[in-house]
């Protein structure tokens, strides 16, 4: 369809109220470009100015349905600012950051409201509401159709390369056409089939086997699940009527984590996609296809996130407000948000602060030799200033607002250990008893899926029977507990499980079925009953011995022990979240979690990134991998790791 604007009447220099007509749907013009005559039917309402060069004959009414036009006012938009953003260097971006993130974020929408009254190209839009002709994705006709080129998709000139809106059931097999005739091998997905119950894509893939699109054969080969992205790989094959071509390989990743509305909590997930994108995307590849739902807000917010990357290395500055400027002459509308304006700045400032700090295990020695063995003054330094970026991550007091309300205060065992309001883990609330749906207790993230541990405190006395709440309402099979009852004669763990028999916490009974005694680590069958409704469950407890009073464990051959442990008894269950305690629920629970994701990712893909993993856990739980003794651990268990499987097979 055409796109028309109110920006025509600047344009064309008329006053500051034009009349306009709206011409409704089914209306069919003849139109004349370049000397070639053709038809076009409009498939929805536009606004066509009464004096004009489109009323002048670049469309040309051919027939009108019976309906009655109406004539309405409009007023132009206000003229641009003529405010001027210059590029940053990168060593002011986080001093600039900080002055734009005043005041809930003012100079962010000043910047971006600004970017947004840039006008597009005059008379630049032929085939599309959001592409502009000369940067437009053209097929190749199909039996002499001068209507089949047509495809919702702008090139833009940037190492990526091409964007699209995401395709719809009629428009699926010109899609696939696309990627088979732009040699496409990398596809970029970033929104979800459904996002608040709307459809935002059509599924224009098969879950299984293969489905045929037009002409273009796709067959599903693998697929990767984590927790913020999925990968698919198809076989794709172009059937054309003399022979079929050969076939070729297409990855697909698949954004998840973008939330239904807003931006995401943290960068950190869309710097490892990004990543991962340009790893997958082969060098004789031709260009990357990125698309979310209509192909300018999430598609733009990532591919200015990638320029301004490759432009802090290559020029020590960055330019957001110039670089989208530029790609909105390529394609409209790209950011549409103030959000998605200032989480690029966000991820630019994530990434310049820390950096890639992945490493492959091949390189994994050397790195801890590195991190070991720098000193300044005498001082170690490496590991320190490492874990030093860590400490200085802010603490978001103002996210605790339910952990410190008076009511709730007494379940804490340590008044700075306190989950955040976004993601802590909520119980029902029992009828007419306020303030019952709080734990200590936090959802954090795994390797391969959201939510997938439960970090706590070790139990009080008087919040024992909340624990067990906890554990059958969010259904758990597996409780990992990392302290001794008590420590240096103090008291760590309120004993929450019979020595034998069974015991009753309010509602739940909890009964003894088998304790054995592995290596470093106990494992208790416990057998869980609902009272009141007579219904059971089988928990395991597995009791970590292997952590000293005072330090961290001498190897780390226990941890992964209990770690893979764990793991077998999660695949048997059903994979729920699996609860994680030591005394406060940070220092050794963050510990384990973090050798968990790490050990799992290092399995998957052998790589492993300790400073990232550790960071996003602070940012779902405070203090999470409390000192650098357990830091540097989380590094040592991971070379134990691979010098136990030092075959690589063993372990991919």
């Amino acid at each position: 369809m055409w796109c028309v604007c109110v920006y025509c009447v600047l344009e064309l220099g008329y006053s500051t109220e034009s009349l306009y007509t709206i011409v409704p749907p089914g209306q069919v013009y003849r139109v004349a470009v370049s000397g070639t005559s053709m038809l076009l039917t409009l498939s929805r309402y536009f606004f066509q100015p009464l004096f004009s060069k489109v009323a002048a004959g670049l469309l040309n009414p051919v027939f009108s349905p019976p309906t009655e036009q109406q004539t309405v006012v409009l007023l132009p938009r206000s003229p641009s600012a003529s405010k001027t953003y210059f590029p940053i260097p990168v060593d002011h971006l986080e001093e600039e950051y900080r002055l734009r993130s005043a005041d809930d974020g003012k100079l962010f929408r000043e910047e971006y409201n600004v970017s947004t009254q840039l006008s597009p190209l005059p008379g630049a839009f032929r085939n599309g509401r959001l592409k502009y002709d000369h940067s437009r994705v053209v097929l190749t006709q199909l039996d002499g159709n001068p209507c089949s080129d047509y495809v919702n998709a702008s090139y833009i000139d940037v190492s990526l390369g091409l964007f699209s809106i995401s395709p719809k059931e009629d428009t699926v097999a010109d899609f696939w056409r696309m990627i088979w005739e732009q040699k496409v091998s990398t596809v970029v997905m970033l929104t979800n089939l459904k996002e608040r119950k709307e459809d935002k894509c059509y599924q224009y893939w098969p879950d299984q086997g293969c489905w045929t699109y037009g002409n273009v054969r796709v067959a599903v080969e693998d697929f990767t699940v984590l927790v913020d992205y999925t990968i698919r790989k198809f076989c794709v094959q172009y059937q054309a009527s003399d022979a079929a071509k050969t076939p070729r390989l297409i990855t697909q990743l698949h954004f998840t984590s973008w939330p239904d509305f807003g931006v995401p909590f943290s960068p950190i997930g869309m710097l490892k996609f990004l990543k991962k994108v340009k790893a997958v995307n082969p060098t004789f590849a031709g260009p990357i296809v990125v698309h979310c739902s209509a192909g300018v807000g999430r598609t733009g917010t990532f591919i200015v996130i990638d320029a301004m990357i490759d432009m802090m290395h290559a020029e020590q500055k960055v330019d957001v407000f110039g670089f989208v400027s530029k790609i909105r002459e390529q394609r409209s509308q790209l950011i549409q948000t103030d959000m998605q304006y200032s989480f690029i700045y966000q991820a630019l400032l994530e990434y310049y602060l820390y950096g890639d700090t992945e490493l492959d295990v091949s390189s994994l020695e050397g790195h801890l030799h590195k991190l070991h063995n720098t000193f300044a003054n005498g001082d170690r330094v490496g590991l320190e200033e490492e874990f030093k970026k860590l400490t200085n991550m802010r603490i978001m007091k103002e996210n605790m607002r339910t952990g410190n309300l008076p009511a709730n205060m007494k379940k804490n065992r340590v008044l700075q250990i306190i989950p955040y309001d976004f993601n802590r883990v909520i119980l029902s609330m029992r009828r007419g008893q306020e303030f019952t749906d709080y734990i200590n207790a936090s959802f954090i993230d795994g390797y391969r899926q959201k939510d997938y541990f439960i970090a706590t405190q070790g139990p009080l006395p008087h919040t024992v029977e909340d624990f067990w709440r906890m554990v059958w309402e969010w259904k758990c099979h597996s409780i990992v507990m990392l302290t001794e009852l008590q420590e240096r004669e103090q008291d760590k763990c309120c004993q929450y499980w019979p020595t034998e028999d069974s015991v009753t916490y309010g509602d739940y009974t909890v009964e003894l079925k088998g304790d054995t005694l592995c290596e470093t680590f106990s494992l208790r069958d416990l057998v869980l009953t609902f009272v009141p409704e007579k219904q059971t469950r089988v928990i395991r407890h597995f009791h970590f011995h292997g952590w000293p009073e005072i330090g961290i464990p001498a190897e780390g051959k226990g941890m992964i022990d209990i770690i893979a442990s764990v793991q077998r008894q999660q695949q048997q269950s059903g994979n729920h979240p699996i609860v994680v305690h030591c005394s406060a629920g940070a220092g050794r629970t963050g510990t384990f979690i973090a050798l968990s994701n790490i050990l799992e990712r290092v399995k998957a893909e052998g790589l492993l990134d300790v400073f990232q993993t550790v960071k996003s856990l602070r940012m779902q739980r405070p203090h999470m991998v409390q000192t650098v003794e357990q830091y540097d651990f989380c590094y040592r268990v991971v070379q134990d790791f691979v010098d136990i499987f030092s075959d690589y097979a063993n372990f991919k």
